[in-house]
């Protein structure tokens, strides 16, 4: 069983994630942004898998990924990305920053759970 950390503002996206985790076996943890999920990740550094949005008030996906990446303690955590706004682009510069995959929203289940099981590898 894993601690996954959802960061996610939106009320049924986060309702869903967490259904999708559950329903693999594991533990979802939900922060309403970035800000938040960056400060619960700090208090307790045993989440196994950060799920983020990439628009959220206080920080989005983009800075927390970035915040994430700059601190060494954070540097192996498995960051999935989901958006449903950007375009291929990027998604290419998101990678590049650190995340560790993108999935578009809507989520679609079977491959929300095969980019989870993915990063708990």
């Amino acid at each position: 069983m894993y601690k996954i950390l959802i960061a996610e503002d939106d009320r049924i996206s986060q309702k869903l994630a967490a259904r999708f985790v559950e329903g693999m076996g594991h533990i979802p943890f939900i922060s309403p942004h970035g800000k938040h999920a960056y400060e619960a990740l700090k208090a307790e550094n045993e989440f196994d898998v950060l799920i983020t949005d990439y628009m959220m008030p206080e920080m989005d996906g983009r800075q927390l990924i970035q915040t994430l990446r700059g601190d060494s303690k954070f540097m192996k955590l498995p960051i999935i990305l989901m958006s449903a706004v950007v375009g291929v682009s990027d998604i290419s510069s998101l990678l590049e920053l650190g995340a560790t995959y993108f999935l578009t929203k809507p989520i679609d289940k079977n491959e929300f759970e095969e980019v989870v099981k993915r990063c708990l590898k």
